[in-house]
């Protein structure tokens, strides 16, 4: 299986972190963005990982070749991703997406257990790893769930409707990838469909070859948009330290 890492935007909501260094470069607890999710990646068993980058993606390459990782981490190159949405970087990704995969966010950290516990779990076709939404926040994409599997995904999903939000992370363990890139050609070929965000692909499928909602009670895990998300990921992760030496 390959993991996909969605690296290429700039991360405005980080300014002015994010001014002279890509989003996924940035620190958090000592290490930056990208290398949580490798080191968490590599710790679930998944060994080959693609990035694509985008701004500024001179310095990822730079990044990688320091970190001694030329040979199991591939860079790979969304040219337009400044007039796209994340659906670009997936797109400048498709032939990856014709086997086993795990496709991510590059915004957002995990615990290992939480991806390895999706892959656990994870059945044939395409799932969705999410949350059950207590307090919904602004940022959520939204998910409607029943019966394990997802009906609806979407920013602007009804109150009503939404029962989790998703993490971001999209796996497939099926050989052929499954039917997640046709979706993504149709959505991506839709009138403004360059502007969709990558989770437009998991509806689509929802209301056609289905999608398993993959409910996530492993671990800690952060979407770092703003300077306020690092010091709640520092908080968290010391607080459960903390709580695991009390017992």
């Amino acid at each position: 299986m390959k993991a996909i890492i969605i690296s290429a935007g700039q991360g405005t909501r980080l300014l002015p972190l994010t001014l002279e260094i890509p989003k996924c470069l940035v620190e958090v607890h000592g290490r930056t963005i990208l290398d949580h999710q490798i080191a968490a990646l590599r710790a679930a068993g998944i060994e080959r990982i693609v990035v694509v980058g985008g701004y500024r993606v001179n310095q990822i390459a730079e990044h990688l070749a320091q970190s001694g990782r030329p040979d199991d981490v591939e860079l790979m190159v969304n040219p337009f991703w400044s007039v796209s949405s994340s659906i670009g970087s997936v797109w400048a990704a498709r032939e990856v997406l014709g086997g086993p995969f795990c496709l991510l966010n590059g915004d957002t950290i995990f615990d290992a257990s939480v991806i390895r516990d999706a892959l656990r779990d994870m059945r044939p076709g395409v799932n969705l790893l999410v949350e059950r939404l207590v307090h919904a926040e602004q940022d959520d994409m939204r998910v409607e769930v029943a019966a394990h599997k997802v009906h609806a995904v979407g920013k602007d999903l009804p109150a009503s409707r939404s029962s989790h939000r998703s993490l971001g992370v999209v796996l497939c363990p099926d050989a052929d990838g499954g039917a997640y890139r046709a979706a993504l050609a149709a959505v991506i070929g839709e009138e403004n469909g360059h502007n969709a965000y990558h989770h437009a692909v998991i509806h689509k499928l929802a209301g056609t070859a289905g999608v398993t909602a993959i409910e996530n009670h492993s671990g800690l895990w952060c979407e770092i948009d703003r300077p306020e998300d690092i010091e709640q990921w520092v908080q968290n992760h010391d607080g459960q330290s903390m709580r695991r030496q009390r017992r």
